[in-house]
């Protein structure tokens, strides 16, 4: 009777080597994409807060074509909007001889644009508006004047 021939297989796996490659790559490609993606909620929490004033423009301009003298509560609950937003902290104001503003100061997001505000100020001259706001410029895009980053 012969005896039965044992075949040796080599074991398989990765290497040390191999798993410490794959830990780099994986740690590079997390260096670039976490600030990226931080880079990319700051925008997104900018362009939420300005919808959410810009959203209130309208009941903002017909109050102050009725009632040019209203006072910021007044201004404010005429937007339709409450004070808390999930994004912002909304205060408006207006003064009998100069512009009125509407205000959003972020509440939550990164900390790029939290605490920061963005302020609509509405010409009353010519009744045009216009954004002013301290999150940096590039978060904001073209549409408001943000700081220099």
């Amino acid at each position: 009777m012969k005896a039965p021939k044992i075949i040796k297989k080599a074991e398989g796996g990765f290497t040390l080597i191999e798993l410490m490659i794959v830990v780099a790559i994986i740690g590079i490609l997390a260096a670039v994409a976490i600030p990226a993606y931080q880079d990319y909620v700051a925008k997104s929490k900018f362009a939420a807060g300005l919808s959410e004033v810009s959203a209130g423009k309208t009941g903002f301009d017909t109050l102050l074509a009725d009632t040019p003298d209203a006072d910021g509560t007044a201004l404010l609950s005429a937007t339709g909007l409450t004070s808390q937003t999930p994004t912002c902290t909304l205060s408006a104001t207006n003064s009998a001889t100069g512009d009125a503003t509407f205000v959003c100061t972020f509440r939550s997001g990164p900390a790029t644009v939290n605490g920061k505000t963005l302020t609509l100020t509405r010409a009353r001259a010519t009744g045009a508006w216009s954004c002013a706001t301290q999150v940096l410029s590039k978060y904001t895009g073209s549409g408001c004047t943000g700081a220099a980053s």
